[in-house]
């Protein structure tokens, strides 16, 4: 009887399967976002928020356990640090599947599996955003320039770069060269 086993086989050996989620669910802590097939997304999903709750917990024996999943001590202090106190208000559903596209070469459904509430690489915190606001605000205007001005540096000619050196034959030859330029990778003939 199959009672109670929510988890899908996906085609893999039980150590294959378990070695995988490892690897993704510290993917997905890391960086908060990563691409994959639906139905890995839908397992990977629990797995995941099950991390995240034990990162809540805080105690010795979570993070013992969070430790026998995740493959990184870094990930794995990111989530009893930053992550337990992002989602302290939170009841669960940590994580959100988004449907994405077909995949080209076997067309498996593709998905994103993403941290709610994440913010997106390299914007700045919402409290940061009225603080800039304000200091826009507050800053002067500078003068505007007269366009007599800006013309003249728009006409001005730029320096020229010198010219290198021509190497002679003979540093050439000196090198293995063939003649002609072309490497061979060969010493030169000597001559007769």
């Amino acid at each position: 009887m199959r009672h109670r086993k929510l988890r899908g086989k996906l085609g893999r050996t039980a150590s294959h399967r378990d070695a995988m989620f490892r690897n993704q669910v510290t993917s997905l802590l890391d960086y908060e976002k990563i691409e994959t097939t639906d139905a890995k997304a839908k397992v990977l999903r629990r797995v995941a928020d099950r991390m995240i709750t034990l990162g809540k917990r805080g105690t010795l024996h979570a993070r013992r356990r969070a430790l026998a999943v995740i493959r990184d001590r870094d990930v794995a202090a990111k989530v009893f640090d930053e992550l337990a106190s992002r989602y302290a208000t939170r009841p669960g559903g940590y994580t959100r599947v988004r449907k994405l596209r077909q995949r080209v070469g076997d067309a498996a459904p593709m998905s994103i599996v993403e941290l709610v509430d994440r913010q997106a690489v390299g914007t700045p915190a919402k409290a940061a955003k009225p603080e800039k606001a304000a200091a826009k605000a507050a800053k002067p205007k500078a003068e505007a320039k007269p366009k007599a001005e800006k013309a003249a540096k728009a006409k001005a000619p730029k320096p020229e770069k010198p010219a290198k050196p021509a190497r002679g034959k003979a540093e050439k030859g000196a090198r293995g060269a063939a003649p002609g330029g072309k490497k061979t990778g060969r010493a030169p003939r000597a001559p007769k």
